[in-house]
């Protein structure tokens, strides 16, 4: 394999009813600092049906190509049908460097085009750099429970890929104005030789807690000290319009859902506010909340992790605390005439 004949960096544009996901725009703002670096060009590639509106939007948010794969029978992602698509673009353009979102799709089609290609794959990253000397992709992500990080390298295979959790990059500001290259790519693909069907597409339309779209957030940890006691971060996220968070062994301790888990084996938040309470700052949860505006931590031990990425530390006992907290927000809410948007402006 001659690597010099692989060039530029990929992001793969996952869309879902014509709607670009957010994880991909993240992912090309991160691809074009790599792609600076190399001084490649940054690429998009888009598969579905009707997507070439779309293409623009890629360009707007740093990618200077998009490559299109268009067919009906593109229409709803299955992991044949796309794959088929990569695998006409990639060996043909040769890219060094693929990014997918750590999504249930970008994850799956990630995996089986490096079984294809017979190259390596680094899953969920939370921090991406280059070595430019040797054209190496510098993936890094925790390891060992979260205790360290490990940063992989994919030395003897082209492309080098990875699939980075949403909401640990972040999107460029669109320019509207910005020109690139559609590539538009043909394929030849039938329904009837598809294995997979798609019969039905269900929404899920109960109402669960959001915590990616959250502006606010009270994240407990296990210094709570029991279920009961965690009842006051309910009481101090119902004050100021915030939803509530744990950790992972606030969850495994079942105070709370695997849903609300904030970290590495859980979501990845990027709120404009994080109360971090009774919770240690281990490195697998600050991977899922570090890019949060503003981080207000609180923990009776001034030696803990947290404090190292918060914005204002408090320390102390959060049971102490956080009534107090509770009261003067309480407080500050009455003068408002009842107002809840202002903790998103402290």
């Amino acid at each position: 394999m001659n690597f010099d004949d692989y060039r530029g960096v990929w992001v793969f544009i996952e869309q879902n009813g014509g709607k670009i996901e957010g994880v991909s725009l993240e992912l090309l703002g991160a691809g074009r600092k790599l792609a600076d670096k190399l001084q490649v060009p940054l690429a998009g590639f888009l598969l579905g049906s009707g997507i070439k509106p779309l293409a623009n939007q890629v360009i707007a948010y740093g990618a200077d190509e998009v490559y299109l794969v268009d067919h009906p029978v593109l229409k709803d992602y299955r992991t044949e049908s796309y794959m088929k698509g990569v695998m006409q673009l990639v060996p043909k353009y040769k890219p060094e460097i693929i990014l997918y979102g750590a999504t249930p799709n970008g994850k799956d089609l990630a995996s089986a085009v490096a079984t294809d290609l017979v190259t390596g794959l680094t899953a969920d990253t939370t921090m991406l750099d280059v070595d430019v000397a040797n054209r190496l992709l510098e993936a890094s992500r925790p390891a060992f429970g979260g205790n360290i990080m490990a940063t992989i390298l994919c030395k003897k295979h082209r492309p080098q890929m990875a699939t980075v959790r949403p909401k640990v990059m972040k999107a460029l500001e669109p320019d509207t104005g910005r020109t690139g290259k559609i590539i538009e790519e043909s394929i030849t693909l039938r329904e009837e030789d598809m294995r997979t069907k798609v019969l039905q597409i269900v929404n899920d339309v109960t109402k669960k807690a959001n915590l990616a779209d959250a502006h606010v957030i009270v994240c407990g940890g296990k210094g709570m000290g029991d279920a009961q006691n965690f009842q006051i971060l309910y009481e101090l996220a119902d004050t100021i319009g915030a939803t509530v968070g744990g950790t992972r062994d606030v969850v495994e301790a079942g105070w709370l859902p695997h849903e609300l888990q904030i970290g590495q084996t859980g979501e990845t938040v990027t709120p404009k506010i994080y109360f971090a309470v009774a919770l240690s700052g281990a490195i697998q949860h600050v991977v899922g909340m570090k890019n949060s505006d503003l981080i207000i931590a609180i923990n009776k031990d001034p030696n803990a992790p947290i404090f190292d990425v918060a914005t204002y530390g408090i320390v102390g006992d959060a049971l102490e605390i956080v009534p107090k907290l509770i009261q003067q927000f309480k407080q500050l809410r009455t003068e408002k005439g009842g107002e809840m948007s202002y903790a998103r402006k402290i």
